[in-house]
């Protein structure tokens, strides 16, 4: 089991990732690209840019010196955008300790490659798949930096890995399964932002739980296809990499994908709805171009993700793209 961990990226997610290991008994250092985010965590024992009002354990350390972040670790936790990892991981991979596990915990599908993230980060860091773990569930940072009980998944090839990361990140509040079918919960993580983003336009136009469920449940049926296309595990989108992540992203206001679909449904445009949350992007809003681009490449059916697609990208009303996805041809459910 990992006792020294670096976990690069300190952003809301990240810094909770490192709270649960310090909680956990690990010895952490949270990299920030920011100098006074560093400061604020390692001498006032708060992210305030991120995840105010949270104490953060006094054990975990930050620093703005990835150097010094990667000594010794025996775990490296990658916490950066997806877009953003491939040339982030560049960087660091000279100072990535060998024999290191490297844990993914980005959500989403490369622009232009169309590599899942544990395929970038093996690709980028020159280490077979077995040395490379990703975390995925029901996420939501900041009811997990309270504290509140979740569950999530450690999904590695390697199970003895998966095994050993997961005793890691054990705490009273943080609960996480392994799993081998890596590919089954990096696409559960990567559509689901899509997925949300169709659940918050519907929202914004009004519409209620019928509808989300309606979303929800077919957003699922079109990961699963491309899931099997892509030689998942079916069993995988029923756990909490699928169905659990897929449920807390389009049912919670915690949600940044959730709630950028919102403004989209009630009229705003894209430039808008990014001005309104402090110029960040919803991570479906670029995921759902290359999940498109695969789901084509493989003749897979995903007509929630390729409306959201022209929503975003085309110009499409989210008014229309209801219609469109109530007027498609019926078919039996199980298509």
């Amino acid at each position: 089991m990992p006792q020294r961990i670096a976990v690069l990226g300190a952003g809301s997610w990240g810094t909770t990732f490192a709270k649960v290991l310090a909680d956990a008994g690990r010895d952490v250092v949270l990299w920030a690209r920011r100098p006074e985010v560093a400061a604020a965590i390692t001498e006032r024992g708060e992210n305030p840019d991120y995840l105010p009002g949270i104490p953060l354990p006094a054990t975990l350390r930050s620093t703005v010196d990835p150097l010094a972040a990667l000594n010794g670790a025996q775990a490296v936790v990658l916490a950066v955008p997806s877009q953003t990892l491939r040339e982030n991981l560049a960087g660091w991979r000279p100072a990535l300790p060998p024999g290191a596990t490297l844990v993914s915990l980005a959500k989403g599908v490369e622009l232009g490659t169309l590599k899942r993230m544990s395929e970038v980060v093996a690709e980028v860091a020159q280490v077979p798949a077995s040395q490379v773990a990703v975390v995925s569930g029901p996420n939501l940072a900041r009811e997990i930096a309270a504290e509140q009980p979740t569950a999530s998944v450690v999904a590695c090839p390697d199970a003895e890995r998966a095994v050993a990361f997961q005793r890691a990140c054990f705490t009273n509040y943080f609960r996480s399964y392994t799993n081998t079918d890596v590919v089954g919960c990096e696409l559960g993580g990567a559509c689901k932002n899509v997925i949300a983003l169709a659940c918050g336009m519907a929202g914004g136009l009004g519409y209620g739980d019928n509808t989300m469920a309606a979303l929800i449940t077919r957003g699922l049926a079109e990961t699963a296809r491309l899931g099997l296309a892509l030689g998942a595990d079916p069993l995988t989108f029923s756990g909490l990499a699928g169905l659990g992540d897929l449920v807390a992203t389009c049912a919670s206001p915690l949600s940044r994908n959730r709630s950028f679909g919102d403004r989209l449904g009630r009229g705003e445009t894209l430039v808008q709805a990014q001005e309104a949350t402090h110029g960040q992007v919803a991570e479906g809003v670029k995921s759902c171009s290359s999940i498109r681009e695969l789901a084509a490449r493989h003749g897979v059916d995903m007509p929630i993700t390729d409306g959201v697609y022209r929503v975003c990208h085309q110009g499409l009303e989210p008014l229309k793209m209801a219609a469109e996805l109530l007027g498609r041809a019926q078919k039996d459910e199980r298509q």
